[in-house]
C-alpha cells in the first residue's frame, strides 16, 4: 500500500525496509458495530512498545538521534570508515523510527475516530519527514565523492557490505539527484505532499455520510463501504441496482471535492518528476525500483489484446445468472450462490493446506504466525477499511489488519495477506535490515500466488458441480478483478497524469469522463456486452490506490507472475519451489524486475500475461462443459 518513497526522496534512499503494507485488491472494509460478528480478535502491539509512555520516550530519543545525523554532512568522503559510520547511524535511526511509526499507524487504524491516535501518527510522520530532510545531503554528497572513490571504500570496508546495494542504487540515480539545498527542500515537503491522501482517507472513512436503503428482505442497511462491498454481490438484482444507485449517488455528491484532492496529488507528483528531471511522472515512479516503463505499456497493451477473453467471461456471466442483458451492477454476485461461511480458524486451515506445495519451512512460518497475536481480524466502527500486512519493524513479526466477514473472498484475502507476511519473514531471515525490504513488484507475487494455490486446492476437493462452479467462478472473478480491473485503474492513472503533463486542467467531472470511457472499453459497452450507467463512472473516487503513484499496476503484473509460478508448482516442476523461495528470500538485495527475469518471469514480455489468459480460458472451458452437460 505504501512505498518507501513516503519516507525518502527516490534519490536519497540509504537503506532499510520498504514500508510493506499491502492492501488486497478487493475492498473488504470496516462495518458498523451493530452487525452480527464474533468477538474481536486483536493484535498485541506490546512487542513494539509496551505502553504509550514507552513510545513517548522513544520519540524523544529519536528526535535527538535524527538531529545528530547532521554531523555527517560533508564528511562522507573522508574515509571508508566514516562512510560506514554515517550509514550505520542513518539506517540504525531509520530502523527505530520505523518502529515508532508502525506502532502509531496501527493504533490509529484500530479506530480512526480517535483524535489522539491520529495526532500520534501525525507526530511520527512529521519525525519521518524531519529524518528525510536531515539526510537529504546523502545522495548529492555521495555523487560528489564519486563512484570511483565510493567503490574503493566498499572494497576496503567489510562493514559497508550491507549498505552496498543501496549506495550503488543512489549512484545510479545521479541524473535525478539535486543539490543539497534542493534535496532538503523537497524532503521538507513530506507532510504537505501526504496531505491529499490523508484528507481522502479521513473524508471517506470518517466524515462522508452514507445513505440508508431498505433491501427486498425489508432489512434497513446503512451503505457504508463495508455494506456496499457485501450487498453489491446480492443475488437479488433489484437490490444490487439499488445499492449501486444510492452508493454511487453519495460519492457523486463529493465528485468536485474528491476530484480536487486527487488533482492536487497528481500535480504534486508531476512537479516532483519535473524537479528531478524525469521525462514524465511514470518514468519517475518506476525509476526508484528500476522497473522499465516497457512493463507498464506492455501490460496495458496485453489487456487490450485480451479483451475478447474478458468479454467472453461477461457473456458467460450473463448466461449463468440467467439474464437477458448485463449491467455494471451485475459483475459482483457469485456465478453460483454459496451459503458456506468460513470462520477465522477455517481460513487458517485452508491457507495451510493450499500452501503445501511451498514446502515445510513455509508452512512452519505460517503456523508460527497463526499461533501469535499478530492479527486484528473483524470489522468494527471506525476501523480502517481493507486489509494489509505491515512488516516494517525489523526485529518484530509482521502485523495484519483484516476485515473478515466470513465469505470465501475473506479466506482469499486472508491467504493473500499471509503471503505478504511469509515473504517478509523469509526476507528478514536472509537479509540485514538494510536489504530486507522488498519492492511491491515482487510483494504482490507472494500474495497472488497464494490466492491461485487456494483456488486450485478448493477445486481439487471432492465437491459437487455447484461447488465446482462456485470456485471456478471465483477464480475467474479474481482474474478479472486483479488483472483487467487493475489494468483499467493503471490506464486511468496514466491518462490523468498525461492530462496534467499536457497542461490541461483536471476536475472531478473530467476524471469521471475519462473513467467512463475506460469502463465502456473494458466492458464492451459499444459491442453490446455490458451496459454502463454513466452515474457509476464516479467509481474512480472510491479507489485509494490512485494516491500511491503508479502502484496499482503491480497487482496485474503480479497475478500474471504468480500464476506462472503456481502452474509450475501444480505441474510438478521440482525447481519451481526453490526458484519461488529464492525470489522471496532475496528481499531488497536485488532489483525486483531483474530478479524475476532471472527466474523465468519477464514482465516486459507478453508471455506471463498470455499464460494468465490461457488459464482464464481453461476455467471457462470447464464451466461451459458443466453447463452444457446440465443443459443450462
Amino acid at each position: 500500500m505504501m512505498s518507501r518513497d513516503t519516507w525518502f526522496a527516490p534519490a536519497a534512499a540509504v537503506g532499510g525496509l520498504i514500508v510493506m503494507m499491502m492492501t488486497t485488491t478487493t475492498i473488504a472494509t470496516a462495518q458498523d458495530a451493530d452487525r452480527s460478528q464474533p468477538e474481536q480478535v486483536e493484535w498485541d502491539l506490546d512487542e513494539i512498545y509496551p505502553s504509550y509512555e514507552a513510545w513517548n520516550r522513544s520519540k524523544t530519543q529519536l528526535e535527538e538521534r535524527v538531529a545528530r545525523l547532521a554531523i555527517y554532512r560533508g564528511r562522507l568522503g573522508e574515509s571508508a570508515a566514516m562512510l560506514r559510520e554515517a550509514f550505520d547511524a542513518i539506517t540504525g535511526t531509520e530502523k527505530e523510527l520505523a518502529r515508532l511509526y508502525v506502532f502509531a499507524f496501527l493504533k490509529a487504524d484500530e479506530d480512526r475516530r480517535v483524535a489522539e491516535a491520529q495526532e500520534r501518527r501525525g507526530l511520527a510522520a512529521a519525525l519521518l519527514s524531519e529524518l528525510n530532510e536531515t539526510v537529504a545531503f546523502v545522495s548529492p554528497e555521495l555523487l560528489r565523492v564519486g563512484s570511483e572513490t565510493v567503490e574503493r571504500y566498499l572494497a576496503e570496508e567489510p562493514g559497508l557490505a550491507k549498505h552496498a546495494f543501496n549506495i550503488r542504487n543512489t549512484l545510479r540515480q545521479e541524473p535525478h539527484t539535486l543539490s543539497d539545498e534542493a534535496e532538503q527542500v523537497i524532503a521538507a515537503t513530506g507532510p504537505v505532499v501526504q496531505g491529499p491522501e490523508r484528507i481522502y482517507a479521513m473524508l471517506t472513512s470518517s466524515d462522508m455520510p452514507f445513505p440508508t436503503v431498505t433491501l427486498s428482505t425489508d432489512e434497513e442497511v446503512r451503505l457504508d463501504q463495508a455494506a456496499y462491498s457485501l450487498h453489491r454481490a446480492s443475488q437479488h438484482r433489484d437490490d444490487r441496482k439499488l445499492v449501486f444507485d444510492r452508493f454511487w449517488g453519495a460519492w457523486k455528491a463529493y465528485e468536485t471535492s474528491l476530484g480536487q484532492t486527487l488533482d492536487t496529488h497528481v500535480k504534486t507528483h508531476v512537479f516532483q518528476a519535473k524537479a528531478r528531471r524525469y521525462e514524465n511522472a511514470l518514468d519517475a515512479a518506476l525509476s526508484g525500483p528500476n522497473i522499465p516503463t516497457a512493463v507498464y505499456h506492455t501490460l496495458i497493451e496485453a489487456a487490450h489484446r485480451h479483451l475478447p477473453t474478458l468479454h467472453r467471461y461477461f457473456r458467460l456471466r450473463r448466461r449463468m445468472l440467467g439474464l437477458d442483458d448485463l449491467h455494471y451492477y451485475d459483475i459482483y454476485p457469485n456465478l453460483v450462490a454459496s451459503e458456506r461461511t468460513f470462520d477465522i480458524d477455517e481460513s487458517k486451515t485452508l491457507t495451510l493446506s493450499s500452501a503445501a506445495p511451498l514446502g515445510n519451512h513455509y508452512l512452519a512460518l505460517l503456523e508460527e504466525g497463526f499461533g501469535g497475536a499478530w492479527m486484528h481480524v473483524y470489522p468494527q466502527m471506525g476501523k480502517a477499511p481493507g486489509a494489509y500486512m505491515y512488516g516494517d519493524v525489523y526485529d518484530v513479526h509482521p502485523y495484519l489488519l483484516l476485515n473478515h466477514n466470513g465469505q470465501f473472498n475473506d479466506v482469499s484475502t486472508f491467504t493473500h495477506e499471509w503471503g505478504h507476511a511469509i515473504h517478509t519473514m523469509l526476507a528478514k531471515e536472509q537479509n540485514p535490515y538494510e536489504t530486507a525490504g522488498y519492492a511491491t513488484f515482487t510483494a504482490e507475487i507472494a500474495s497472488t500466488t497464494n490466492e491461485v494455490l487456494l483456488q486450485e486446492y478448493m477445486l481439487g476437493q471432492d465437491i459437487s458441480d455447484d461447488e465446482r462452479l462456485f470456485y471456478l467462478g471465483t477464480a475467474l472473478e479474481a482474474a478479472r478483478g486483479t488483472f483487467f480491473r487493475q489494468v483499467m485503474f493503471a490506464e486511468f492513472e496514466l491518462k490523468i497524469h498525461e492530462l496534467v503533463e499536457a497542461g490541461e486542467a483536471l476536475s472531478g467531472k473530467k476524471m469521471t469522463g475519462v473513467y467512463e470511457a475506460l469502463l465502456r472499453q473494458y466492458h464492451g459497452a459499444d459491442t453490446g456486452v455490458m451496459t454502463i450507467d454513466p452515474a457509476y463512472a464516479v467509481e474512480w473516487a472510491f479507489i485509494p490506490h490512485f494516491y500511491r503513484n503508479f502502484y496499482v499496476f503491480q497487482y496485474a503484473t503480479s497475478i500474471a507472475g504468480g500464476t506462472m509460478f503456481a502452474e509450475r508448482f501444480l505441474t510438478g516442476d521440482e525447481q519451481a519451489r526453490d526458484d519461488y523461495l529464492a525470489v522471496l528470500s532475496a528481499g531488497g538485495s536485488r532489483y525486483a524486475y531483474e530478479l524475476l527475469r532471472e527466474y523465468g518471469i519477464d514482465l516486459a514480455t507478453d508471455a506471463p500475461y498470455d499464460a494468465l489468459i490461457a488459464r482464464m480460458d481453461r476455467v471457462m472451458d470447464q464451466i461451459e462443459e458443466i453447463l452444457d452437460r446440465r443443459g443450462n
